[in-house]
């Protein structure tokens, strides 16, 4: 009897015990709970703090630059506000010592030495190629405005175009190794395979690039090749477009053991106008052409790129009359007769050396170059010109990927596929930059 009272106590008291521990656990998950979202809580309010905090910081910038931008223009006006704001390029209403380069530049005629070279040191030994341009002006009848005597248009609007009647730089002297760019990348070695030198930085909450721009940005990387390829057209080229399609884009045509045959296709347009005139754009319907460049880009067997004249108009052209993003712009389509860069001959060494590895003389006995003779090249695999095009033009256009037929052929093709005609009708083309 008094056994089971003891077994019946031990039991109710290790009931109790266990209840006790069930409760102090439930508590401690409770207490738990709470600072888990007091934390939760503060962390909230931390955030939101500072998240008002840089709501505050960014309306009393924006509100200084507000004032700054008024007080600056009762100062200069809207001309001398035009151009202060296009070398203003980080738009802070400052103009800093590297934005003020451009009209130190212009008012003393020295240009400093370049910081924005290739990353790669180039060899003073390696081979050098002769690029000579190509120019003939827009021709001026050509624009739609030209019908009624560019009425109403001032002429310091078409100032830019009508002074640009020759190329920058007629030739220039560049190393060949300055055309590595143009190489593929290690995965884009098949024929007709693209990819992009400078892809495009545009797209649907991007938007385009301002108009309100007179100095193109630096270039870097591989913009640099393109650059100044472009300079000896016209000293302010912009290696990117404002609106889309954007970039640099290119693909093997042919391969042999040493060479590739690569064809490429650029966009991009250029400022004619400087201050106080107000920004003029033209934008050439593309650049296209192609290289024979060795494998390891040590020798170039042959450049050229060139806007294409086939067409009926090739150039858009777009200017502005006034200061802001917002100002009246005027736009024009017109054509250029030609706009072309090519090589005079193979790259050759800038230093000859013999067999024995000295310097030699790189003029014979009477006093002419050496006549350097090069192989052909065999092709071990390639593709037309017209395919690669379209390999890149669809790389550009997607919408190309549809086949698109000359008026005068969409009839015949439909009726024998049974199929109805879409037809669009277009200013310019629209598979290009002039539309």
């Amino acid at each position: 009897m008094q056994t089971d009272l003891r077994k019946r106590k031990k039991v109710t008291e290790e009931n109790n015990a266990s209840s006790k521990e069930t409760m102090g656990e439930k508590k401690n998950k409770k207490e738990n709970m709470s600072l888990f979202w007091y934390k939760c809580l503060k962390m909230a309010g931390l955030v939101l703090f500072l998240v008002v905090i840089l709501l505050v910081a960014k309306v009393y910038r924006d509100n200084e630059v507000v004032k700054r931008q008024e007080a600056a223009l009762r100062s200069l006006g809207n001309e001398g506000l035009f151009l202060f704001s296009s070398l203003d390029t980080d738009k802070d209403m400052f103009i800093s010592p590297e934005e003020f380069k451009p009209i130190a530049e212009k008012l003393t005629g020295v240009s400093p030495t370049s910081d924005y070279e290739e990353e790669e040191i180039l060899d003073p030994n390696g081979e050098t190629l002769t690029v000579t341009a190509h120019f003939q002006p827009l021709l001026m009848e050509t624009m739609t405005k030209s019908k009624d005597g560019f009425l109403g248009i001032t002429h310091s609007a078409l100032s830019g175009l009508r002074n640009w009647t020759t190329a920058a730089l007629p030739s220039n002297v560049l190393f060949a190794r300055n055309f590595k760019a143009f190489l593929p990348p290690k995965n884009k070695f098949d024929l007709g395979n693209p990819w992009w030198i400078i892809p495009s930085e545009l797209n649907i909450f991007t938007g385009y690039l301002p108009n309100n721009r007179v100095y193109p940005p630096a270039p870097k990387g591989k913009e640099i090749i393109i650059h100044k390829l472009l300079s000896m057209f016209h000293p302010r080229p912009f290696i990117k477009t404002r609106f889309a399609p954007q970039g640099s884009v290119a693909c093997i045509r042919a391969i042999s053991e040493f060479y590739y045959d690569i064809v490429f296709r650029i966009h991009a347009e250029f400022q004619l106008n400087e201050p106080p005139n107000f920004p003029f754009w033209f934008s050439p319907a593309q650049f296209t052409g192609n290289i024979i460049i060795s494998k390891d880009a040590s020798h170039v067997r042959y450049f050229k790129m060139f806007v294409p004249n086939n067409r009926s108009l090739n150039v858009d052209m777009e200017w502005l009359y006034g200061v802001s993003e917002s100002s009246n712009m005027e736009v024009d389509i017109g054509y250029l007769p030609l706009m072309e860069l090519e090589s005079m001959s193979p790259s050759i060494p800038s230093v000859i050396f013999d067999e024995n590895g000295e310097v030699i003389d790189s003029r014979n006995s009477e006093g002419e170059p050496i006549e350097f003779v090069f192989e052909d090249i065999i092709w071990q695999s390639e593709i037309n010109w017209q395919e690669a095009a379209k390999k890149l033009e669809v790389s550009m256009y997607p919408f190309k990927k549809v086949s698109y037929h000359p008026f005068t052929e969409a009839f015949d093709r439909a009726s024998a596929e049974k199929k109805l005609v879409h037809s669009i009708l277009l200013w310019g083309a629209l598979d290009d930059q002039s539309c």
